[in-house]
C-alpha cells in the first residue's frame, strides 16, 4: 500500500477504536441516575459567581429563585468585580418576588494565585459555611437557566445514588449558523476526552464535571480543601472533579435536561475565544502535547475526507474506500449529539470542518500563551500555574 492508503487505514482503525473502545462517548443517553425522594430534604445553598452578567441575568436568576425545592434553600450571587451593574440588577430581580431568598455579595479583586471564578466561589462557600448547615452547594454559572424542579432532581439523584458530586452538562444555546457548526461539536469533543461512562465508574481514573451545574456535598468539598486546593485552575470544573475523586468522593456527570445556557455566541469570534482561552491549559501548556494533539486531530478528523479525495483523484479505490469508511464512522458517531441539540442531521458530515477550526483555536491558544497573554476572559489574563 502507498502512503495515502496507510493514512486511510490508520484513520479508519482510529475511528473503529474510538467508536467501540472510548466509553461509547458518542451516546447521549447518560442522564440523571434513578432517583427517589429522600426521607429528609437536606438544606442547600446555590452559589452563583457572576462577572458582568447583566445581559443574561434576567433569564437565569429568576429560574433559580423559582426553584420548587421541598427543603430549605437559598441563593448567593457573588458579584466578581462587575462593571455593568450585575449586583444591583440581581437585587432588583429578587425584590418583591417570592421564592428562594437571595444574598448578593462582593469579594473584591482576587488574591495572587487565584482565578477570578474560583475566588468568587471561595467567597460564596465561606459565606454559606458561616451561615449554617447547608449539606450541599450547587455551583452554577450566571448564564445557566434551570427548570423549576432542577434542584430537587439533582439532590434526589445525589441522595439515591450516594453521590458526592452530581454535574450536568447544560444544553448550550444553538441558534446562529456558527453556533450550529461549533457548539454541538464542543460537547462531542468534551465527551470524547472525558467519556461520561468512565467518569461515572466508581474508582475510575477519569474525572470531569461541567462547571455550569455542579451539586457538591459540602463535607467532601471541605475534605478536599475546595476551592483553595484548586485556586489556580483555569479549567476549574475538571480540576474540581479530580479533587473530589482524590478525596474519596463519588462523582457523576451526564447531559442535562433541566439546565440550559442562555448565553449567545452569535459570531465566530466569541466562540473562538470560548475555546482558545483554555485549550492550551487543557494541554498543561506542554508543546509536546500540543504537537501530539494537532497530529491526532489531523489523522482522526482531517485525514478521512482528504484520503477519500486523494484516492478518487489518483484512481485508488483502496484509499477512497478507507477514507470514505472512516468518514462514515465519524459521521455516524456525531448523529446522536446533533439529535440531542435538535439540529439537522445533514450537519454531521461537516465535522471535519469543525475539527479544523478547533485545531486552529488550540494552536492560537498556544500562540497567545507564548505571547504572554495566557488564558484571557472578561478582562483578566491567567498564565500557567506558577508563572510569574
Amino acid at each position: 500500500m502507498g502512503a495515502t492508503e496507510w493514512i486511510g487505514a490508520g484513520s479508519l482503525a482510529a475511528w473503529v477504536w474510538l467508536a467501540l473502545g472510548q466509553g461509547f462517548f458518542w451516546r447521549t443517553d447518560v442522564r440523571l441516575p434513578a432517583r427517589a425522594d429522600p426521607e429528609r430534604w437536606p438544606p442547600v445553598a446555590v452559589v452563583v459567581p457572576a462577572r458582568d452578567e447583566a445581559a443574561v441575568l434576567p433569564v437565569s436568576l429568576p429560574s433559580l429563585l423559582a426553584q420548587k425545592y421541598p427543603g430549605r434553600a437559598e441563593v448567593v450571587l457573588v458579584d466578581d468585580g462587575s462593571t455593568d451593574g450585575t449586583g444591583e440588577l440581581a437585587r432588583e430581580l429578587a425584590a418583591g418576588r417570592g421564592g428562594l431568598p437571595l444574598t448578593v455579595t462582593a469579594p473584591g479583586e482576587p488574591e495572587p494565585g487565584w482565578t477570578g471564578k474560583l475566588w468568587a466561589v471561595r467567597h460564596g462557600m465561606a459565606l454559606v459555611r458561616e451561615r449554617g448547615d447547608a449539606e450541599y452547594v450547587l455551583l452554577t454559572d450566571a448564564d445557566i437557566a434551570h427548570s423549576p424542579d432542577s434542584l430537587r432532581e439533582l439532590v434526589a439523584a445525589a441522595r439515591s445514588a450516594e453521590l458526592d458530586l452530581v454535574s450536568q452538562m447544560a444544553r448550550l444555546r444553538v441558534v446562529s449558523p456558527w453556533e450550529r457548526l461549533i457548539v454541538p461539536a464542543f460537547v462531542y469533543f468534551f465527551a470524547q476526552l472525558y467519556p461520561f461512562r468512565w467518569v461515572n465508574r466508581p474508582g475510575a481514573r477519569t474525572a470531569a464535571a461541567a462547571g455550569g451545574c455542579v451539586l457538591l456535598r459540602r463535607a467532601v468539598a471541605e475534605r478536599a480543601g475546595l476551592p483553595d486546593s484548586i485556586r489556580h485552575a483555569v479549567i476549574d470544573d475538571v480540576t474540581l472533579a479530580g479533587a473530589v475523586r482524590r478525596a474519596g468522593g463519588r462523582i457523576w456527570l451526564g447531559l442535562g435536561d433541566r439546565v440550559e445556557s442562555v448565553r449567545p455566541y452569535a459570531g465566530l469570534g466569541t466562540l473562538w475565544r470560548m475555546v482558545s482561552r483554555s485549550a492550551y491549559a487543557q494541554l498543561r501548556h506542554n508543546p509536546l502535547l500540543l504537537a501530539g494533539t494537532v497530529a491526532g486531530l489531523a489523522l482522526v478528523y482531517l485525514a478521512p475526507p482528504a484520503t477519500l479525495a486523494a484516492g478518487l483523484a489518483a484512481g485508488s479505490a483502496t484509499a477512497a474506500a478507507l477514507g470514505g469508511a472512516a468518514w462514515a464512522v465519524m459521521t455516524g458517531t456525531y448523529l446522536p449529539m446533533l439529535r440531542y441539540y435538535r439540529q439537522p442531521l445533514r450537519l454531521a458530515p461537516l465535522l471535519p470542518c469543525t475539527a479544523l477550526l478547533y485545531l486552529l483555536m488550540t494552536v492560537d491558544s498556544a500562540v497567545q500563551h507564548y505571547r504572554g497573554r495566557g488564558a484571557a476572559w472578561k478582562g483578566r489574563t491567567y498564565g500557567a500555574p506558577g508563572a510569574s
